[in-house]
Protein backbone atom coordinates (compact mmCIF):
# COMPACT_ATOMS: atom_id res chain seq x y z
CA UNK A 1 0.00 0.00 0.00
CA UNK A 2 1.61 3.13 -0.70
CA UNK A 3 1.75 6.22 1.69
CA UNK A 4 -1.03 7.94 -0.45
CA UNK A 5 -3.24 4.94 -0.04
CA UNK A 6 -2.61 4.84 3.80
CA UNK A 7 -3.38 8.20 4.03
CA UNK A 8 -6.65 8.18 2.86
CA UNK A 9 -7.43 4.51 4.56
CA UNK A 10 -6.37 6.08 7.91
CA UNK A 11 -8.93 9.16 7.26
CA UNK A 12 -12.03 7.38 6.70
CA UNK A 13 -11.82 4.38 8.97
CA UNK A 14 -13.90 5.26 12.30
CA UNK A 15 -16.32 7.61 10.13
CA UNK A 16 -18.19 5.48 7.68
CA UNK A 17 -20.08 1.88 8.38
CA UNK A 18 -17.42 0.52 6.05
CA UNK A 19 -13.92 -0.86 6.52
CA UNK A 20 -11.74 -2.20 3.65
CA UNK A 21 -10.03 -4.83 3.11
CA UNK A 22 -6.82 -4.77 1.30
CA UNK A 23 -6.84 -7.64 -1.24
CA UNK A 24 -3.22 -6.58 -2.60
CA UNK A 25 -3.19 -6.30 -6.49
CA UNK A 26 -4.60 -8.54 -8.71
CA UNK A 27 -4.59 -9.38 -12.56
CA UNK A 28 -7.68 -8.45 -14.26
CA UNK A 29 -8.90 -9.04 -17.50
CA UNK A 30 -8.32 -6.60 -20.60
CA UNK A 31 -6.07 -4.08 -18.11
CA UNK A 32 -1.84 -4.89 -18.82
CA UNK A 33 -0.61 -3.74 -15.11
CA UNK A 34 -2.14 -5.51 -11.86
CA UNK A 35 -4.74 -3.59 -10.17
CA UNK A 36 -4.90 -3.08 -6.19
CA UNK A 37 -7.96 -4.26 -4.96
CA UNK A 38 -9.97 -3.51 -2.05
CA UNK A 39 -12.89 -5.46 -0.47
CA UNK A 40 -15.60 -3.13 1.26
CA UNK A 41 -16.53 -4.22 4.71
CA UNK A 42 -19.54 -3.39 6.10
CA UNK A 43 -19.63 -3.36 9.62
CA UNK A 44 -17.60 -6.33 10.02
CA UNK A 45 -20.08 -8.35 8.45
CA UNK A 46 -18.31 -9.30 5.33
CA UNK A 47 -17.54 -7.61 1.69
CA UNK A 48 -19.94 -5.56 0.03
CA UNK A 49 -21.24 -6.75 -2.89
CA UNK A 50 -21.89 -4.70 -6.27
CA UNK A 51 -25.95 -5.02 -5.55
CA UNK A 52 -24.76 -3.61 -1.81
CA UNK A 53 -26.08 -6.87 -0.34
CA UNK A 54 -23.14 -8.42 2.15
CA UNK A 55 -21.96 -12.09 2.19
CA UNK A 56 -20.40 -13.45 5.19
CA UNK A 57 -17.75 -15.35 3.31
CA UNK A 58 -14.36 -13.46 2.25
CA UNK A 59 -14.15 -13.28 -1.75
CA UNK A 60 -12.46 -16.21 -3.06
CA UNK A 61 -9.02 -16.56 -3.31
CA UNK A 62 -7.30 -16.02 -6.88
CA UNK A 63 -6.04 -19.25 -8.61
CA UNK A 64 -2.37 -19.87 -8.67
CA UNK A 65 -1.87 -17.33 -5.99
CA UNK A 66 1.02 -18.07 -3.80
CA UNK A 67 3.11 -16.48 -1.01
CA UNK A 68 6.57 -17.57 -0.93
CA UNK A 69 7.62 -16.95 2.61
CA UNK A 70 11.30 -15.96 3.68
CA UNK A 71 13.46 -19.60 3.99
CA UNK A 72 14.37 -20.28 7.03
CA UNK A 73 18.20 -20.24 8.27
CA UNK A 74 18.37 -22.90 10.10
CA UNK A 75 21.78 -22.94 12.76
CA UNK A 76 21.72 -19.00 12.02
CA UNK A 77 25.02 -18.64 10.44
CA UNK A 78 24.66 -14.98 9.26
CA UNK A 79 27.31 -15.91 6.38
CA UNK A 80 24.30 -18.11 5.01
CA UNK A 81 21.64 -15.52 5.46
CA UNK A 82 22.00 -13.44 1.85
CA UNK A 83 21.88 -16.82 0.42
CA UNK A 84 18.87 -18.05 2.06
CA UNK A 85 17.09 -14.51 1.34
CA UNK A 86 18.54 -14.75 -2.43
CA UNK A 87 16.88 -18.07 -2.71
CA UNK A 88 13.48 -16.48 -1.46
CA UNK A 89 13.54 -13.76 -3.79
CA UNK A 90 14.64 -15.37 -6.63
CA UNK A 91 11.81 -17.92 -6.33
CA UNK A 92 9.29 -15.59 -6.06
CA UNK A 93 10.43 -13.69 -8.94
CA UNK A 94 10.63 -16.96 -10.83
CA UNK A 95 7.09 -18.27 -9.75
CA UNK A 96 5.46 -14.78 -11.36
CA UNK A 97 6.15 -16.37 -14.93
CA UNK A 98 4.26 -18.98 -14.12
CA UNK A 99 1.33 -18.02 -16.63
CA UNK A 100 -2.14 -16.81 -14.61
CA UNK A 101 0.23 -16.88 -11.49
CA UNK A 102 -0.65 -14.34 -8.52
CA UNK A 103 2.38 -14.00 -6.48
CA UNK A 104 2.76 -11.86 -3.19
CA UNK A 105 5.27 -9.59 -3.79
CA UNK A 106 9.02 -9.97 -2.04
CA UNK A 107 8.52 -6.74 0.32
CA UNK A 108 5.06 -8.03 1.54
CA UNK A 109 5.94 -11.27 2.01
CA UNK A 110 9.59 -10.41 4.18
CA UNK A 111 7.13 -8.81 6.51
CA UNK A 112 6.68 -12.52 7.87
CA UNK A 113 10.56 -13.49 8.28
CA UNK A 114 11.00 -14.46 11.77
CA UNK A 115 7.30 -15.17 13.27
CA UNK A 116 5.34 -17.97 13.89
CA UNK A 117 2.79 -18.20 11.54
CA UNK A 118 -0.87 -19.66 11.48
CA UNK A 119 -1.03 -20.69 7.72
CA UNK A 120 -5.20 -20.65 7.06
CA UNK A 121 -4.53 -16.84 8.72
CA UNK A 122 -2.31 -16.12 6.64
CA UNK A 123 -3.91 -17.65 3.67
CA UNK A 124 -6.89 -15.36 4.46
CA UNK A 125 -4.99 -12.10 5.46
CA UNK A 126 -3.49 -12.41 1.94
CA UNK A 127 -5.98 -13.64 0.02
CA UNK A 128 -3.93 -16.85 -1.90
CA UNK A 129 -4.32 -20.55 -1.75
CA UNK A 130 -0.90 -21.63 -1.46
CA UNK A 131 1.94 -21.18 0.80
CA UNK A 132 5.34 -22.15 0.64
CA UNK A 133 7.66 -22.36 3.03
CA UNK A 134 10.85 -23.57 3.16
CA UNK A 135 14.64 -23.78 5.11
CA UNK A 136 18.14 -23.93 4.79
CA UNK A 137 20.80 -26.21 6.51
CA UNK A 138 24.30 -25.97 6.15
CA UNK A 139 26.59 -29.49 7.19
CA UNK A 140 29.67 -29.62 6.78
CA UNK A 141 30.14 -29.20 2.85
CA UNK A 142 27.04 -29.83 2.20
CA UNK A 143 24.01 -27.54 2.07
CA UNK A 144 20.01 -29.04 2.18
CA UNK A 145 17.27 -27.19 1.30
CA UNK A 146 13.34 -28.28 2.52
CA UNK A 147 10.31 -27.05 0.77
CA UNK A 148 6.57 -27.60 1.59
CA UNK A 149 3.63 -26.19 -0.13
CA UNK A 150 0.58 -25.88 1.80
CA UNK A 151 -3.30 -25.15 0.94
CA UNK A 152 -4.20 -21.89 2.74
CA UNK A 153 -7.78 -22.79 3.11
CA UNK A 154 -7.09 -26.28 4.72
CA UNK A 155 -3.82 -26.14 6.25
CA UNK A 156 -3.25 -29.77 4.35
CA UNK A 157 0.28 -30.56 2.76
CA UNK A 158 0.22 -30.91 -0.88
CA UNK A 159 4.06 -31.16 -1.61
CA UNK A 160 7.40 -31.71 -0.29
CA UNK A 161 10.45 -31.86 -1.71
CA UNK A 162 14.41 -32.22 -0.48
CA UNK A 163 17.71 -31.05 -1.99
CA UNK A 164 20.75 -32.19 -0.18
CA UNK A 165 23.84 -31.45 -2.44
CA UNK A 166 27.83 -30.66 -2.10
CA UNK A 167 28.57 -26.98 -1.67
CA UNK A 168 30.10 -25.37 -5.21
CA UNK A 169 29.07 -22.31 -6.02
CA UNK A 170 26.61 -20.44 -3.63
CA UNK A 171 25.09 -18.35 -7.03
CA UNK A 172 25.62 -21.05 -9.25
CA UNK A 173 23.15 -23.47 -6.47
CA UNK A 174 20.82 -20.76 -5.74
CA UNK A 175 20.34 -20.71 -9.49
CA UNK A 176 19.68 -24.56 -9.38
CA UNK A 177 17.79 -24.90 -6.61
CA UNK A 178 15.17 -22.46 -8.03
CA UNK A 179 14.94 -23.68 -11.17
CA UNK A 180 14.14 -27.08 -9.90
CA UNK A 181 11.51 -25.67 -7.52
CA UNK A 182 9.63 -23.61 -9.87
CA UNK A 183 9.48 -26.01 -12.74
CA UNK A 184 8.03 -28.39 -10.04
CA UNK A 185 5.35 -26.01 -8.38
CA UNK A 186 4.29 -24.96 -11.91
CA UNK A 187 3.46 -28.55 -12.21
CA UNK A 188 2.22 -29.38 -8.69
CA UNK A 189 -0.10 -26.06 -8.29
CA UNK A 190 -1.32 -27.07 -11.52
CA UNK A 191 -2.89 -30.18 -10.44
CA UNK A 192 -4.36 -28.98 -7.57
CA UNK A 193 -6.31 -26.03 -9.59
CA UNK A 194 -7.57 -29.48 -11.61
CA UNK A 195 -8.09 -31.35 -8.09
CA UNK A 196 -10.25 -28.00 -7.33
CA UNK A 197 -11.77 -27.76 -10.36
CA UNK A 198 -12.98 -31.36 -10.42
CA UNK A 199 -15.58 -30.38 -7.73
CA UNK A 200 -17.12 -27.49 -9.44
CA UNK A 201 -20.52 -27.33 -10.15
CA UNK A 202 -20.27 -25.00 -12.84
CA UNK A 203 -16.55 -25.12 -14.17
CA UNK A 204 -15.50 -21.65 -15.83
CA UNK A 205 -12.94 -21.48 -18.70
CA UNK A 206 -9.77 -22.05 -16.34
CA UNK A 207 -11.34 -24.82 -14.60
CA UNK A 208 -11.55 -26.69 -17.63
CA UNK A 209 -8.34 -25.58 -18.82
CA UNK A 210 -6.59 -26.95 -15.46
CA UNK A 211 -8.49 -30.37 -15.83
CA UNK A 212 -7.24 -30.23 -19.59
CA UNK A 213 -3.71 -29.97 -18.38
CA UNK A 214 -3.77 -32.79 -15.87
CA UNK A 215 -5.37 -35.12 -18.82
CA UNK A 216 -2.28 -33.54 -20.76
CA UNK A 217 0.30 -34.19 -18.45
CA UNK A 218 -0.97 -38.08 -17.58
CA UNK A 219 0.96 -39.60 -20.62
CA UNK A 220 1.70 -39.45 -24.81
CA UNK A 221 -1.46 -41.72 -25.61
CA UNK A 222 -4.48 -41.29 -27.98
CA UNK A 223 -7.37 -41.95 -25.24
CA UNK A 224 -5.61 -38.94 -23.00
CA UNK A 225 -5.09 -36.71 -25.91
CA UNK A 226 -8.72 -37.01 -26.88
CA UNK A 227 -9.96 -35.84 -23.36
CA UNK A 228 -7.08 -33.00 -23.06
CA UNK A 229 -8.72 -31.52 -26.18
CA UNK A 230 -12.20 -31.93 -25.02
CA UNK A 231 -11.32 -30.21 -22.02
CA UNK A 232 -9.33 -27.17 -24.18
CA UNK A 233 -12.35 -27.05 -26.35
CA UNK A 234 -14.87 -26.42 -23.83
CA UNK A 235 -12.83 -23.40 -22.27
CA UNK A 236 -12.48 -21.74 -25.69
CA UNK A 237 -16.59 -22.39 -26.14
CA UNK A 238 -16.77 -20.36 -22.63
CA UNK A 239 -14.25 -17.83 -23.25
CA UNK A 240 -13.17 -17.62 -27.46
CA UNK A 241 -9.97 -15.73 -26.34
CA UNK A 242 -8.96 -17.75 -23.28
CA UNK A 243 -5.17 -18.21 -24.09
CA UNK A 244 -4.28 -20.66 -21.83
CA UNK A 245 -7.04 -22.73 -23.74
CA UNK A 246 -5.53 -22.11 -26.92
CA UNK A 247 -1.92 -23.09 -26.08
CA UNK A 248 -3.18 -26.29 -24.61
CA UNK A 249 -5.25 -27.21 -27.97
CA UNK A 250 -2.08 -25.96 -29.87
CA UNK A 251 0.24 -28.48 -27.39
CA UNK A 252 -2.17 -31.53 -27.84
CA UNK A 253 -2.33 -31.19 -31.66
CA UNK A 254 1.15 -30.89 -32.09
CA UNK A 255 2.08 -34.46 -30.27
CA UNK A 256 -0.80 -35.88 -31.61
CA UNK A 257 1.37 -35.07 -35.30
CA UNK A 258 4.82 -35.64 -33.62
CA UNK A 259 4.24 -38.99 -32.06
CA UNK A 260 1.99 -40.25 -34.83
CA UNK A 261 -0.63 -41.15 -32.91
CA UNK A 262 -3.36 -40.02 -35.96
CA UNK A 263 -3.06 -40.57 -39.28
CA UNK A 264 -3.93 -36.76 -40.26
CA UNK A 265 -0.62 -36.24 -39.16
CA UNK A 266 -0.19 -33.19 -41.49
CA UNK A 267 -3.42 -31.62 -40.74
CA UNK A 268 -2.46 -31.84 -37.15
CA UNK A 269 0.81 -29.90 -37.05
CA UNK A 270 -1.06 -27.30 -39.21
CA UNK A 271 -3.37 -26.42 -36.89
CA UNK A 272 -1.23 -26.25 -34.00
CA UNK A 273 0.20 -24.39 -35.96
CA UNK A 274 -2.17 -21.97 -36.85
CA UNK A 275 -3.31 -21.48 -32.95
CA UNK A 276 -0.07 -20.80 -31.64
CA UNK A 277 0.53 -18.17 -34.28
CA UNK A 278 -2.50 -16.65 -33.18
CA UNK A 279 -1.22 -17.04 -29.47
CA UNK A 280 1.64 -15.00 -30.23
CA UNK A 281 -0.31 -12.24 -31.69
CA UNK A 282 -1.75 -11.95 -28.76
CA UNK A 283 0.58 -12.63 -26.00
CA UNK A 284 4.16 -12.13 -27.94
CA UNK A 285 6.15 -13.29 -24.59
CA UNK A 286 4.42 -16.30 -23.94
CA UNK A 287 7.40 -18.48 -23.40
CA UNK A 288 5.44 -21.77 -23.82
CA UNK A 289 3.78 -20.91 -26.67
CA UNK A 290 6.92 -19.87 -28.49
CA UNK A 291 8.64 -23.60 -27.49
CA UNK A 292 5.03 -25.10 -28.90
CA UNK A 293 6.09 -23.12 -32.37
CA UNK A 294 9.63 -24.42 -32.35
CA UNK A 295 8.29 -28.08 -31.89
CA UNK A 296 5.77 -27.68 -34.84
CA UNK A 297 8.28 -26.57 -36.96
CA UNK A 298 10.48 -29.44 -36.23
CA UNK A 299 7.82 -31.84 -37.18
CA UNK A 300 7.48 -29.82 -40.10
CA UNK A 301 11.23 -30.23 -41.57
CA UNK A 302 12.20 -26.84 -39.74
CA UNK A 303 14.37 -28.15 -37.40
CA UNK A 304 16.97 -25.30 -37.71
CA UNK A 305 14.07 -22.72 -37.50
CA UNK A 306 13.42 -23.97 -34.32
CA UNK A 307 16.28 -23.51 -32.74
CA UNK A 308 16.05 -19.83 -32.32
CA UNK A 309 12.60 -20.44 -31.23
CA UNK A 310 13.58 -22.40 -28.38
CA UNK A 311 16.35 -19.47 -27.54
CA UNK A 312 13.35 -17.25 -27.82
CA UNK A 313 11.36 -19.04 -25.11
CA UNK A 314 14.45 -19.51 -22.45
CA UNK A 315 15.09 -15.88 -22.81
CA UNK A 316 11.92 -15.08 -22.01
CA UNK A 317 11.94 -17.83 -19.16
CA UNK A 318 15.30 -19.29 -17.91
CA UNK A 319 13.47 -22.23 -16.25
CA UNK A 320 11.39 -23.66 -19.46
CA UNK A 321 13.34 -27.53 -19.00
CA UNK A 322 11.70 -28.73 -22.22
CA UNK A 323 13.09 -25.75 -24.63
CA UNK A 324 16.23 -27.52 -23.56
CA UNK A 325 15.20 -30.75 -24.22
CA UNK A 326 13.48 -29.94 -27.47
CA UNK A 327 17.02 -28.86 -28.78
CA UNK A 328 18.41 -31.71 -28.29
CA UNK A 329 15.35 -33.00 -30.32
CA UNK A 330 16.08 -31.03 -33.37
CA UNK A 331 19.62 -31.43 -33.38
CA UNK A 332 18.79 -35.35 -33.75
CA UNK A 333 16.13 -34.48 -36.81
CA UNK A 334 19.46 -32.28 -38.20
CA UNK A 335 21.99 -35.54 -38.17
CA UNK A 336 23.40 -34.35 -35.03
CA UNK A 337 22.21 -37.22 -32.75
CA UNK A 338 25.62 -36.89 -30.73
CA UNK A 339 24.44 -33.27 -29.29
CA UNK A 340 21.33 -34.63 -28.02
CA UNK A 341 22.30 -35.69 -24.82
CA UNK A 342 24.00 -32.51 -22.96
CA UNK A 343 20.98 -30.37 -24.09
CA UNK A 344 18.54 -33.39 -22.37
CA UNK A 345 21.12 -33.04 -19.27
CA UNK A 346 20.57 -29.67 -18.87
CA UNK A 347 16.63 -29.47 -19.52
CA UNK A 348 17.09 -32.53 -16.22
CA UNK A 349 19.55 -30.26 -14.55
CA UNK A 350 17.00 -27.76 -14.61
CA UNK A 351 13.39 -30.11 -14.14
CA UNK A 352 14.72 -33.41 -12.46
CA UNK A 353 10.95 -35.01 -12.16
CA UNK A 354 9.38 -33.17 -14.88
CA UNK A 355 5.97 -34.55 -16.00
CA UNK A 356 7.63 -34.94 -19.15
CA UNK A 357 11.08 -36.27 -18.38
CA UNK A 358 10.44 -39.96 -19.85
CA UNK A 359 10.29 -38.83 -23.02
CA UNK A 360 13.06 -36.60 -22.75
CA UNK A 361 14.73 -39.74 -22.28
CA UNK A 362 13.52 -41.44 -25.48
CA UNK A 363 14.89 -38.11 -27.49
CA UNK A 364 18.31 -39.86 -26.20
CA UNK A 365 17.18 -43.11 -26.97
CA UNK A 366 16.72 -42.07 -30.62
CA UNK A 367 20.20 -40.53 -30.92
CA UNK A 368 21.75 -43.44 -29.71
CA UNK A 369 19.86 -45.53 -32.55
CA UNK A 370 20.99 -42.45 -34.98
CA UNK A 371 24.35 -43.13 -33.88
CA UNK A 372 24.22 -47.04 -34.15
CA UNK A 373 24.62 -47.50 -30.69
CA UNK A 374 21.58 -50.26 -30.22
CA UNK A 375 22.71 -51.33 -26.79
CA UNK A 376 22.51 -47.92 -25.39
CA UNK A 377 19.38 -46.87 -27.31
CA UNK A 378 17.79 -49.87 -25.00
CA UNK A 379 18.94 -48.31 -22.01
CA UNK A 380 17.42 -44.47 -22.82
CA UNK A 381 14.31 -45.98 -24.40
CA UNK A 382 13.41 -48.94 -21.25
CA UNK A 383 14.22 -45.44 -18.86
CA UNK A 384 11.99 -43.04 -20.27
CA UNK A 385 8.87 -46.39 -20.42
CA UNK A 386 10.02 -47.07 -17.02
CA UNK A 387 9.36 -43.64 -15.81
CA UNK A 388 5.77 -43.78 -17.98
CA UNK A 389 3.95 -46.48 -19.70
CA UNK A 390 1.96 -43.87 -21.41
CA UNK A 391 3.84 -43.33 -24.20
CA UNK A 392 2.90 -45.57 -27.12
CA UNK A 393 5.34 -44.01 -29.70
CA UNK A 394 8.25 -45.18 -27.40
CA UNK A 395 7.25 -48.92 -26.97
CA UNK A 396 7.19 -49.43 -30.95
CA UNK A 397 11.06 -47.61 -30.74
CA UNK A 398 12.27 -50.11 -27.84
CA UNK A 399 10.55 -53.11 -30.19
CA UNK A 400 13.12 -51.71 -33.04
CA UNK A 401 16.19 -51.84 -30.98
CA UNK A 402 15.50 -55.02 -29.39
CA UNK A 403 14.85 -56.56 -32.44
CA UNK A 404 18.10 -54.94 -33.88
CA UNK A 405 20.09 -57.13 -31.18
CA UNK A 406 18.19 -59.88 -31.68
CA UNK A 407 16.56 -59.92 -28.69
CA UNK A 408 12.82 -60.74 -30.14
CA UNK A 409 11.12 -61.96 -26.90
CA UNK A 410 11.34 -58.55 -25.64
CA UNK A 411 10.91 -57.08 -28.88
CA UNK A 412 7.26 -58.81 -29.40
CA UNK A 413 6.60 -57.49 -25.86
CA UNK A 414 7.42 -54.17 -26.66
CA UNK A 415 5.15 -54.25 -29.82
CA UNK A 416 1.86 -55.41 -27.47
CA UNK A 417 2.40 -52.89 -25.38
CA UNK A 418 2.86 -50.41 -27.50
CA UNK A 419 -0.73 -51.35 -29.44
CA UNK A 420 -2.52 -51.86 -25.86
CA UNK A 421 -1.85 -48.02 -26.18
CA UNK A 422 -2.50 -47.51 -29.53
CA UNK A 423 -3.98 -50.38 -31.70
CA UNK A 424 -3.85 -48.48 -34.92
CA UNK A 425 -0.29 -48.01 -35.36
CA UNK A 426 1.51 -48.97 -38.56
CA UNK A 427 5.26 -48.62 -40.24
CA UNK A 428 2.96 -47.02 -42.78
CA UNK A 429 2.00 -44.04 -40.59
CA UNK A 430 5.24 -43.62 -39.59
CA UNK A 431 7.31 -43.91 -42.97
CA UNK A 432 4.56 -41.53 -44.53
CA UNK A 433 5.62 -38.93 -42.15
CA UNK A 434 9.49 -38.14 -42.34
CA UNK A 435 9.64 -34.43 -40.48
CA UNK A 436 13.20 -34.36 -42.03
CA UNK A 437 15.31 -35.08 -45.20
CA UNK A 438 18.65 -34.95 -43.30
CA UNK A 439 20.28 -37.87 -44.84
CA UNK A 440 22.15 -38.79 -41.49
CA UNK A 441 18.83 -38.43 -40.05
CA UNK A 442 16.91 -40.55 -42.50
CA UNK A 443 19.56 -43.49 -42.41
CA UNK A 444 18.89 -43.76 -39.10
CA UNK A 445 15.14 -43.74 -39.36
CA UNK A 446 15.15 -46.71 -41.37
CA UNK A 447 17.19 -48.34 -39.04
CA UNK A 448 14.14 -47.90 -36.59
CA UNK A 449 11.82 -49.43 -39.54
CA UNK A 450 13.78 -52.19 -39.77
CA UNK A 451 13.86 -53.05 -36.36
CA UNK A 452 9.54 -52.47 -36.10
CA UNK A 453 9.76 -55.06 -39.11
CA UNK A 454 11.87 -57.70 -36.82
CA UNK A 455 9.74 -56.72 -33.70
CA UNK A 456 6.21 -57.29 -35.90
CA UNK A 457 4.98 -54.57 -35.82
CA UNK A 458 1.68 -54.02 -38.39
CA UNK A 459 2.62 -53.07 -41.75
CA UNK A 460 -0.85 -51.40 -42.29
Amino acid sequence: MTSLETALTLQVRGKVGVEFADLGEQNLKNIACPVRVYAAVRDGVGPVTKGGSTTPNPPSAPRLSIVVLPFVNIGGNPEQEYFVDGVTESLTTDLSRISGAFVIARNTAFTFKGKTLDVKKLGRELNVRYVLEGSVQRSGNRLRVNVQLVDAETGNHLWAERFDKPIADLFDMQDEIVSRLANALDAELSAAEARRAEHSVHPDAMDLVFQGRSCFNRGLIPDYMTQARRFFEQALALDPQNIEAMVGLARVDQNLGASLMTDDRSARLAAAETTITKVLSLAPKHASAHAILGAVQIFTKRAAQSIAEFEQALALDRNLARAHALMGLAKLFLGRGEETEPHVNEAFRLSPRDTFAPEWLVYVGLAKVQLGADAEAVVWLRRGLDANRNYSLAHFQLAAAFARLGKLNEAWAAVNSGLALDPRFTIRRLRANAPSDNPIYLAGRERLVEGMRLAGVPEG
